[in-house]
């Protein structure tokens, strides 16, 4: 069997969106490709006085609908080919969103794991020297990804405040709030998430108490998991990198936030208040809703089948592969795709934008009303197209999608086609 890359496995839900569309094939060809990607080696001066050098990329896929919008993730196993697809997502989540942004993604090949504070400083800023011509308030906006956060994003903005001279701080998001970051940024794509399967719950026929799982307990999983326990549900199985615990009676999650924060894993709180180290994978566990929040391709052709769950949140970036797909609808496991289901983060992140625009910046309360209506409206409408061209709704997340893109790319005129 012929193996692809990742973008193209991506581009396959392209297709199958394009075949309920009557578009013009420009479009897709358009959207099949990035726009630019930039590659350059940052060296940067070690601790031990050594000098030593990471590759990274920053890519702009597509800005027919406004500047490009994407995070910048510092792991060992980037690749371009990951942040290409990444990108792709972006450009799709931003569409399904309404938000006037393209989309766009960056990364830097390291474990931050591996460096001091001071190192990685230098990383960050050094990633901001190199780009500094590709990202702008207008032009390409990034934020926090894995492995960075709002420190990493604050160090990012005051290097491009640096660098043109003046104060800027619209052209990155997930900020400190001291630094012009929004309330609501922290727990945004989880609650994003949550608003969606409370407004679609009648709709999924979902148990008034759910049996939750949750793979992945990093940011997005530790707030799924306290969303959904506020609300009475049982969060019975949850994993990071070093293994699953799990409680049939429901996990005390105050005590699994508790061991990430003192840098522990979740399976050190095994023992205490009935939880158990899980063997085999969590994507298996018997549960109502399987919460996907780690990393790409976590549910395969080779696990999808013993996927238990009723429904699937999908809180990572492409956690499902297609394979996995096919044999999750003939199952008749629903799933909330990621272009919707994660898309909370992206938007508090416009919203974020918006303030610095404005120099008025709004109460969490305000950021979460808004977040909610936009969440259930577009949910709403993507139900809608699922039901009514009997697709599953990552089909119809995109047939949505590439509808705006369409009119926006077919507005731009032919000739952009050639020449953007």
């Amino acid at each position: 069997m012929t193996e692809h890359t990742m973008l193209e496995d991506a581009l396959i839900r392209l297709d199958d969106a394009a075949a309920h569309l009557d578009i013009d094939p420009d479009v897709i060809e358009k959207l099949k490709f990035a726009r630019e990607t930039t590659k350059v080696r940052l060296m940067i001066r070690m601790d031990d006085g050594s000098r030593k050098s990471f590759l990274a990329w920053r890519c702009r896929y597509d800005d027919t609908r406004g500047p490009t919008k994407g995070g910048i993730r510092f792991h060992p196993d980037s690749t371009v080919d990951e942040v290409e697809t990444l990108a792709f997502w972006m450009t799709f989540k931003c569409a399904v969103m309404n938000l006037p942004y393209g989309g766009g993604k960056g990364a830097v090949q390291v474990d931050p794991r591996k460096l001091s504070k001071s190192e990685l400083e230098r990383l960050s800023r050094a990633y901001i020297q190199a780009f500094a011509g590709v990202i702008g308030p207008d032009r390409d906006i990034p934020a926090p990804d894995v492995y960075t956060n709002s420190m990493i994003m604050g160090w990012m903005a005051d290097e491009y405040a640096q660098i043109v001279g003046q104060h800027m701080p619209a052209v990155i998001t997930g900020k400190p709030i001291a630094l012009g970051g929004s309330l609501g940024r922290g727990d945004a794509t989880a609650r994003g998430g949550y608003y969606l399967v409370r407004h679609l719950a009648a709709d999924l026929g979902l148990a008034e108490t759910m049996r939750v799982a949750v793979q992945g307990f990093g940011n997005a999983g530790q707030h799924i998991a306290q969303l959904l326990a506020a609300d009475g549900h049982k969060v019975i199985a949850a994993s990071d990198s070093e293994g699953t615990v799990h409680a049939p009676d429901g996990l005390h999650v105050d005590l699994l936030i508790e061991a990430k924060q003192a840098g522990r894993s979740v399976v050190s709180t095994a023992g205490r208040g009935g939880h158990e180290v899980l063997k085999g994978d969590i994507v298996a566990t018997d549960c109502d809703l399987l919460v996907p929040a780690a990393l790409e391709n976590m549910i395969r052709a080779d696990n999808a089948s013993s996927v238990r769950a009723r429904l699937v949140l999908e809180l990572a970036n492409g956690p499902v592969t297609p394979e996995a797909d096919d044999i999750l609808a003939k199952a008749g496991t629903i799933v909330l795709p990621d272009i919707l289901a994660n898309a909370g983060g992206v938007t508090v992140s416009y919203f974020e934008w918006v303030q610095n625009r404005q120099g008025y910046y709004w109460p969490v309360e305000e950021i979460h009303d808004r977040l909610r209506t936009i969440m259930e409206r577009e949910g709403r409408a993507i139900w809608e197209v699922a039901s009514q061209k009997s697709v599953t709704m990552r089909t119809a997340a995109y047939v949505h999608a590439l509808g705006r893109l369409a009119d926006a790319i077919e507005a731009h005129g032919t000739q952009s086609f050639f020449t953007s």
